[in-house]
């Protein structure tokens, strides 16, 4: 079957990605904000950043892209529990939307791992 279309979740996702690396990579004060609350400022946030321009690549190369979906479920999964258990939904009066950014994400590459599953179980068996 087809899966030409995947690059469609695939790039919403990388976007996002790439979109959020300015507030991470220059110290805008919401970041460090949200990783001093969660006890990893400055590294964390920084790691955090380099992860997401590695996933954001890698989920624009189609024969790695399944491998950057694992690798965004991973990290949005999270970011997630991170929102709920430590941060909360709503981050400066953002109205939640780091959190809803983290759901699209998540849902991007979930649905890439759903529909290209068998590129991974491939992979596995290689």
């Amino acid at each position: 079957m087809k899966k030409n279309w995947l690059w469609i979740p695939a790039l919403v996702a990388a976007v996002i990605l790439l979109q959020t690396l300015y507030f991470k990579f220059t110290a805008h004060p919401d970041s460090v904000l949200i990783f001093s609350t969660l006890g990893v400022e400055p590294y964390g946030r920084i790691i955090t950043g380099v992860l997401e321009l590695i996933t954001a690549a890698i989920l624009l190369i189609p024969r790695w892209r399944i491998f950057g979906a694992l690798n965004g479920i991973g990290m949005m999964v999270g970011a997630m529990a991170s929102h709920l258990f430590l941060l909360g939904i709503e981050i400066q009066n953002d109205g939640g939307l780091l959190f809803g950014l983290a759901l699209v994400v998540l849902a991007c590459c979930s649905i890439i791992v759903v529909v290209d599953r068998e590129q991974l179980l491939k992979r596995v068996r290689a």
